[in-house]
């Protein structure tokens, strides 16, 4: 009797459980339809009644990107037109000419800045300092980096004549190229460091990169290397299988390395590395920055929860959201965001609660977590409060405000373009330095160039004499005023000399770009480089290493 008391209370609450998800249902399926009425009646009536002739596609686009921009930022919408920006996105291929361009505002037209090594723009003859005049014979002055960019892109195999003005060139030049799909590198170079550690550069987690950074991995074996080191430095993220396959590098096969979790059945999922490893023990550590997002973090993070490795470098920037894509009408396509990933220790890594953002609460830091207290393999405590904590934090590098103005101005671009005319070649990649004779050359060239630079402080001194004027006290603080501006006069002079050797570095990655290419400008650019001097004392001091990880040998 109990029994069957206990069964109908069961079925009881089955029943009503069912009743209420059917309820649910139904009413979003109402408010679904309900919502598409009222948008397409408003469009309509637009359309037919709106004072103005409007653009309706566009205005729709602007619609749906709104939208999705209240979800998160990482949920977006592709027109037809826009789908070669998501292939290129996952894929890291587009068809152009395979160059890097800059605005040049002086002359209100876009240069070539950087061609890529064995691309047509450099197999053609685009030298980097190229103004471009002209695309097959459309004027591109004040035309925009992205209306050049359309313009240089198209389908692969295509033909296109590009004008271009060449510094020590009287006349302008018609370059003759064809198109070819641009493959990116999403390793640009790996070579080894301190004589006896492998160093790979991952840039992005697009379709093959596991591949590339295994044979990157053996050559390195080749050479002898007695430890590595992955720079993932910047890199934004891309494909989670990606990601599972790298772990799958270091680590044995059949290694749990994500979780994904979702409202949608499908979306929730448990991924382990699918092959045998290539180097399971050799030691190994991973530079990690503010700007190392989502598979960056699948890696760094599941390598830290498995003791594999050590990371070195500043905290991630804190992306567990999984995105797929779907089809949608007229050669569309939707990214969404559908699930959260959690590494081996249980931790999701998203700092930023996008719900309750939407909700009008604490969004700050949303790691949706399943405990307080998060261990990795060898029970070493690790945080869980949005993205991943080094092992060991290296000081960041800040960019003292003339060499940043120096970049960002034409006048470094055009003291590199000179010198590339009047050397046709340098000394190779690994000898090139920047001689005190060359920098003071540049130092020359900038105080006869039209460069000018205000310091902060004397912007800030400006803006407080302003507010001063406003609030009647400027009189009364004259005396101040002009003491302080006598203090901040800058001296552009002191500032070229006490950053030489910052200078120096920064001119030899130029002109090494120029002559190497990109893989020349990475080389010069990690000497002196303060996180990699980390990463290599550590594989240096072993006992320090297996202290970190809490490895005890036998």
């Amino acid at each position: 009797m109990k029994r069957s008391r206990i069964t109908v209370i069961i079925v009881f609450l089955l029943s009503a459980l069912i009743t209420w998800a059917a309820t649910k249902q139904q009413d979003l399926r109402f408010q679904a339809s309900k919502s598409s009425d009222i948008f397409h009646s408003i469009l309509r009536d637009l359309s037919m009644l709106y004072v103005d002739t409007i653009n309706l596609e566009d205005a729709v686009n602007k619609g749906i990107d709104a939208m999705l921009s209240s979800l998160d930022p990482y949920t977006e919408f592709y027109s037809e037109q826009e789908e070669t920006d998501l292939k290129m996105m996952t894929t890291g291929k587009y068809a152009g000419i395979g160059a890097i361009i800059r605005q040049y505002p002086e002359k209100n037209l876009i240069a070539i800045e950087e061609p890529y090594e064995g691309m047509p723009a450099a197999r053609y003859g685009l030298k980097a300092g190229d103004l471009i005049l002209r695309i097959d014979g459309e004027d591109m002055r004040g035309k925009t980096n992205a209306e050049v960019s359309d313009k240089l892109r198209g389908e692969p195999d295509t033909k296109l004549v590009v004008t271009v003005s060449r510094p020590g060139v009287s006349d302008s030049l018609d370059v003759e190229l064809v198109r070819s799909v641009i493959a990116l590198p999403a390793v640009p170079y790996f070579g080894m460091t301190a004589g006896k550690y492998g160093y790979i550069i991952l840039e992005s987690f697009t379709d093959g990169c596991s591949k590339d950074v295994r044979k990157a991995i053996e050559e390195l074996l080749s050479q002898g290397a007695e430890g590595l080191i992955l720079d993932l430095r910047g890199n934004g993220g891309g494909l989670m299988t990606e990601a599972i396959d790298i772990v799958g590098l270091f680590v044995p096969k059949g290694t749990k390395v994500v979780e994904t979790k979702g409202r949608a059945p499908q979306s929730s999922r448990t991924y382990s590395t699918g092959r045998a490893p290539v180097v399971p023990e050799l030691p190994l550590v991973v530079m990690v920055d503010e700007q190392s997002a989502s598979a960056s973090e699948i890696v760094s993070g599941a390598l830290q929860d498995l003791d594999r490795a050590v990371i070195v470098g500043n905290r991630t920037f804190g992306k567990g959201l999984v995105q797929s894509t779907r089809p949608l009408p007229y050669n569309g396509t939707l990214k969404l965001t559908t699930s959260k990933y959690y590494i081996p220790s249980g931790r999701c890594i998203q700092k930023v609660d996008y719900a309750a953002r939407r909700n009008g609460t604490d969004s700050k830091q949303g790691a949706d977590t399943i405990s307080d207290k998060f261990y990795t393999a060898s029970r070493r405590p690790v945080k869980a409060d949005g993205g991943i904590y080094p092992d060991s934090v290296c000081k960041l590098d800040t960019m003292p405000d003339i060499l940043y103005r120096l970049t960002t101005d034409v006048v470094l671009f055009d003291f590199v373009n000179k010198y590339c005319i009047e050397n046709k070649q340098i000394a190779p990649m690994e000898e090139f330095e920047v001689t005190d004779a060359l920098f003071d050359e540049f130092v020359d060239y900038v105080h006869k160039s039209d460069f000018k630079f205000e310091s902060n402080s004397s912007k800030a001194l400006d803006l407080l004499k302003d507010m001063a004027k406003l609030e009647g006290l400027a009189d009364k603080a004259a005396d101040e005023f002009k003491a302080l501006e006598q203090k901040l006069q800058y001296d552009m002079n002191k500032d070229l000399e006490v950053f030489r050797e910052d200078l120096k570095r920064l001119l030899a990655v130029e002109i090494a770009t120029r002559y190497y290419y990109q893989r020349g400008g990475i080389y010069h650019s990690l000497k002196d480089d303060n996180c990699l001097s980390i990463a290599t004392y550590m594989l240096d001091n072993q006992d320090v290493y297996n202290k970190i990880l809490k490895v005890v040998k036998d």
